[in-house]
C-alpha cells in the first residue's frame, strides 16, 4: 500500500502517454530512478524471451498508464510505488503469462489507490484486463462490522473471481510475494497479522494450485515475520548442522550417482536442504528438538520417463534399506493439485534417514509451477489433466459460495478445503477419491453426490460395518449405505473434514430450520390470534401488507420463521395484525370464539422444537414452553430448576401439552448410587436392557469409596416406561439408590 497517497486526479485514457504501438517499456523522456531502470531492463529482457513485439508494446502502455496513475505515491520503504506493480508483473513474466495478465499486474492497484475506474481500464486495455484488475482489487467504500468481516468479504470476492479466471489468483499471489519480501518496514503487529494470513490462506492456495516453489517461499517469509526469534534460532542451528552433515550428504550423493548409472539409468541427482518452516512444523507437531530432526536434507532425482522412475526406485532400495510405511506413489495416484512423484525414505550412512523424490522432467515442471505450467509448457499432455483438476476445484468454490451463509462462513469452508495432506479411498466400483486427511465416510458420501450425503445412514469399510465417524485411511474400500427418508445429522459437523460436506450439511440444516421454524411460528401465531378472536387463515392480505411495511419483514413466511426462532413475540405480532384487520375491514373478518388453547408437542421436532437438556421432559411430565431467541420453542418440565433462572423472560412463555397418543423414543437421565464392587455396571446395564430400554450414554463420578455414582442417559417411551426401568434397577442388590436426574449446569 502507498504511504499516505495524495488524491489522484481521474485520468482520461486519451491523455495518458504511451500508445499501444510504443514498443519500449523505458523511453528516453521518462528518466526513471537508477534502481527502477535496472528492474525495467530486467523485465524487458524477460518479456523478450517469449512475447511478440506488439504484445510487449501493450504491456509497455500498461506500465506507462500505471506510472502516471501512481505518480507521487511512495511505498513505506521510500521507493516509488510503481516499483511494486512492476515486481508483481516480473514474477508473472517468470511464469510466461499472457499480456492481459501482465497488464493487469501493472494496473492491479490503480482502482484501489487512485481515482481510475474499471470503465477507464476497459476502454484503454480491454474488458479482459479490466476484469482481472477488478478481481484483484480489494472491496472499497463498503462498511463492514469488523476488520475480519472485511477481510472475509475480500477473500470471497477474490476467490470467486479466481473461479472465473485463474489468472486473478496468480496476480494476487505474486502481489503477496512481493509484499512479504518488503514487509520489514511495517509495524511488528501488522507484520505478524499479514504473515499469519499468508500462512493460513495464500500459501495453502499456492500449494493447492501446485505452485510449489512459491508455496515454500511464502511459508519461509511468513515464518520469518510471524516468529522472528524462532526463525533466527533455527536458521543458526541449520547453518551449524550444515557443516557437520556435509560429509554425510556428499557420501550419499556420490553413492546415488554411482548406483543409478550402474543400473543403466540416466538421471539428474540434486541434494536439497529442507526449508526452515518445514523443520519447525515437524518439531512442533511431533514435539521434537532440533537434534532429533535428522532428515533436514533430501534428494531429488529427475529421470527421462515414467517407467524409469520405478526402475530408479528399485535401484535405490537395493542401495539403502527403505523405511517401512514411508513409501508414497503420487505417480499412480497424483495429488489433487496435479503433483506427481515417487517418495521414499531410506536409512543412509550412520543411520541417517534420507528422503528421496523421483520424477521425470514433465512432472518436475508441474511440481514447481503447477497451474502456471499451462503457460510455461503448453504442449505437454499432462497439463490438460492438471487444468481439469484445477477447474474442478475452482468450480467447487462457486458451489461453496452458493451454500455458505456469509463471507466468514465461506472463508472458513475454503480454509478447510486447503488442507495440504490427503487420504485416498476407493468406492466399491474402484473409483479413487482424494479427501482431506482425517475424513470420514460422511465426507466421502458428499464427495460422491449431495443426495448420497443427505441420505447416508451407515457404511461398510473394507466389507465391515463401521460407524460413520470412523477416520478413513489410505486404500480403504468404502461403501455408503443410504435410506430414502434419512436426513443429515447435526452431530456430523463435529467430525467431517471436507469443506463440501460441512457446507452441504449446514445448508440443509439452515433450510430445515427455516422450514420447521416457519411451521412452529404458524402454530404459535395461530394460538395468539385465537386469544384475540381471529383466525390466521382468514386474515386479509391488507393486514399482512401493513405489518410487513411497518416491521420491514421480507415476507409472511419470514415473519413466521422469526416467530418460531424467538426473534418475534407471537402476541405482539398478533396484536399488530389485529390492528391491521380493524383498519382493513373492521366488520367483515370472520373470527373464532376467544379461547385458550395449548400448543401440542409431538416430540423433539428437529431444530424448531427442542426438549430441554437440563430436565429432559418425556410424555407424561407436566411441561411448559419458552420461546428462546435463535433456538425456537424450548420445552421444560414444570419443576425444572432452569425455569427459575428464566423468570425475566415471562412474556415468552407459552402453554404446551403432549399430543394424545404420542409415540417415539425420548431421552431421560437417571442417577444410580451403587456399591463399588466388581461387575455392578454390567448388572445395572443388564437390568436396563431387560426393561426394554437402550443406553445412550454412561458416565460416573470418580469415587474410590464404598459406593460409586453412575449416570445413564436412556431412551424411553414415556413416564410409565421410565418408572418400570427404575423398579427393575432398584431390585439389583448392589443398588443403594436410584433417582431421575436433572442437570442443573444446563
Amino acid at each position: 500500500m502507498p504511504q499516505q497517497p495524495p488524491p489522484a486526479a481521474s485520468l482520461d485514457p486519451g491523455q495518458v502517454p504511451g500508445a499501444i504501438d510504443e514498443p519500449p517499456l523505458i523511453s528516453a523522456d521518462m528518466h526513471p530512478p537508477v534502481d527502477l531502470a535496472e528492474d525495467l531492463e530486467r523485465f524487458n529482457a524477460r518479456l523478450a524471451t517469449y512475447l511478440k513485439p506488439e504484445d510487449i508494446a501493450r504491456v509497455g502502455a500498461a506500465y506507462v498508464f500505471a506510472d502516471a496513475a501512481h505518480r507521487g505515491q511512495m511505498r513505506l520503504s521510500g521507493a516509488p510505488y510503481i516499483s511494486h506493480p512492476l515486481a508483481v508483473a516480473e514474477a508473472l513474466a517468470g511464469w510466461h503469462l499472457d499480456p492481459h495478465a501482465l497488464s493487469a499486474a501493472l494496473l492491479h492497484d490503480v482502482m484501489e489507490d487512485t481515482a481510475i475506474t474499471k470503465e477507464q481500464i476497459a476502454e484503454r486495455f480491454g474488458q479482459v484486463t479490466a476484469e482481472l484488475v477488478d478481481g484483484v482489487s480489494k472491496l472499497d467504500r463498503i462498511e463492514h462490522q469488523s476488520f475480519e468481516e472485511a477481510q472475509a468479504e475480500n477473500f470471497r470476492k477474490m476467490l470467486l473471481a479466481m473461479a472465473r479466471d485463474v489468472r486473478v489468483i496468480l496476480i494476487k499471489l505474486a502481489d503477496r510475494l512481493h509484499n512479504m519480501k518488503t514487509l520489514d518496514v511495517m509495524r511488528s503487529e501488522k507484520r505478524r497479522r499479514i504473515a499469519r494470513e499468508t500462512l493460513d490462506i495464500y500459501a495453502p492456495i499456492a500449494n493447492r494450485l501446485g505452485l510449489n516453489a512459491l508455496y515454500r517461499e511464502l511459508q519461509e517469509l511468513a515464518f520469518r515475520h510471524a516468529h522472528p526469534l524462532r526463525y533466527r534460532v533455527l536458521s543458526k542451528a541449520v547453518k551449524g548442522a550444515r557443516g557437520n552433515r556435509r560429509e554425510v550428504v556428499s557420501k550419499i550423493l556420490d553413492a546415488i550417482r554411482q548406483a543409478l548409472p550402474a543400473a543403466g539409468i540416466d538421471a539428474e541427482v540434486m541434494g536439497r536442504e529442507k526449508h526452515l518452516y518445514g523443520i519447525y512444523r515437524k518439531m512442533r507437531e511431533k514435539h521434537l528438538s532440533f537434534s532429533q530432526v535428522l532428515d533436514i536434507y533430501g534428494f531429488r532425482i529427475i529421470v527421462k520417463d515414467r517407467a524409469t522412475c520405478y526402475l530408479a526406485l528399485g535401484a535405490l532400495h537395493a542401495l539403502y534399506q527403505p523405511v517401512p510405511g514411508k513409501f508414497k506413489d503420487y505417480i499412480a495416484i497424483p495429488k489433487a493439485n496435479g503433483y506427481q512423484s515417487l517418495h521414499t525414505t531410506l536409512i543412509g550412512p550412520f543411520g541417517t534417514p534420507v528422503e528421496i523424490q523421483i520424477r521425470n522432467a514433465d512432472m518436475h515442471h508441474v511440481a514447481e509451477s503447477g497451474v502456471a505450467s499451462h503457460w510455461l509448457y503448453k504442449d505437454e499432455s499432462s497439463i490438460d489433466q492438471l487444468q481439469k483438476k484445477t477447474s474442478k476445484w475452482l468450480q467447487s468454490l462457486v458451489e461453496l459460495q452458493s451454500t455458505s451463509g456469509d463471507s466468514s462462513e465461506f472463508l472458513e469452508h475454503v480454509k478447510v478445503d486447503l488442507f495440504p495432506s490427503e487420504v485416498y479411498v476407493f468406492s466399491p466400483r474402484g473409483k479413487i477419491f482424494a479427501l482431506p486427511r482425517g475424513s470420514t465416510p460422511v465426507d466421502l458420501a458428499y464427495a460422491v453426490h449431495t443426495d448420497i450425503g443427505d441420505r447416508c445412514v451407515a457404511c461398510r469399510i473394507n466389507f465391515e460395518t463401521m460407524p460413520l465417524r470412523t477416520e478413513l485411511r489410505n486404500g480403504d474400500r468404502v461403501e455408503i449405505i443410504t435410506a430414502p427418508n434419512a436426513a443429515p445429522n447435526p452431530a456430523w459437523l463435529g467430525y467431517v473434514k471436507s469443506a463440501r460436506a460441512r457446507s452441504k450439511i449446514r445448508h440443509f440444516l439452515n433450510t430445515k430450520q427455516h422450514e420447521e421454524s416457519a411451521a412452529l411460528g404458524e402454530r404459535l401465531l395461530s394460538h395468539a390470534l385465537r386469544d384475540l378472536g381471529l383466525a390466521l387463515a382468514k386474515l386479509p392480505a391488507q393486514a399482512w401488507d401493513r405489518f410487513k411495511r411497518a416491521s420491514g419483514a421480507r415476507s409472511q413466511k419470514a415473519v413466521l420463521a422469526e416467530i418460531g426462532l424467538g426473534k418475534r413475540l407471537p402476541a405482539i405480532v398478533a396484536r399488530r395484525l389485529a390492528e391491521g384487520v380493524e383498519a382493513a375491514a373492521p366488520a367483515g373478518v370472520a373470527t373464532e370464539g376467544r379461547a385458550q388453547h395449548a400448543i401440542l408437542i409431538h416430540g423433539p421436532e428437529g431444530v424448531a422444537v427442542v426438549l430441554g437438556n437440563c430436565c429432559r421432559p418425556i410424555p407424561g411430565d407436566p411441561i411448559v414452553g419458552l420461546i428462546r431467541k435463535g433456538r425456537g420453542l424450548v420445552v421444560h418440565t414444570h419443576d425444572c430448576p432452569a425455569i427459575a433462572k428464566l423468570r425475566s423472560e415471562r412474556g415468552n412463555w407459552v402453554d404446551v401439552e403432549w399430543e394424545p397418543g404420542i409415540t417415539g423414543m425420548f431421552d431421560a437421565s437417571i442417577r444410580v448410587i451403587a456399591k463399588n464392587v466388581r461387575g455392578v455396571l454390567a448388572r445395572v446395564a443388564a437390568g436396563i436392557a431387560e426393561a426394554d430400554s437402550n443406553i445412550v450414554n454412561i458416565s460416573m463420578d470418580d469415587d474410590s469409596g464404598e459406593a460409586t455414582t453412575l449416570f445413564f442417559t436412556l431412551q424411553v417411551t414415556d413416564r410409565v416406561h421410565l418408572a418400570r426401568i427404575l423398579r427393575a434397577v432398584r431390585r439389583i442388590p448392589e443398588v443403594v439408590r436410584i433417582t431421575r436426574y436433572v442437570d442443573t449446569k444446563h
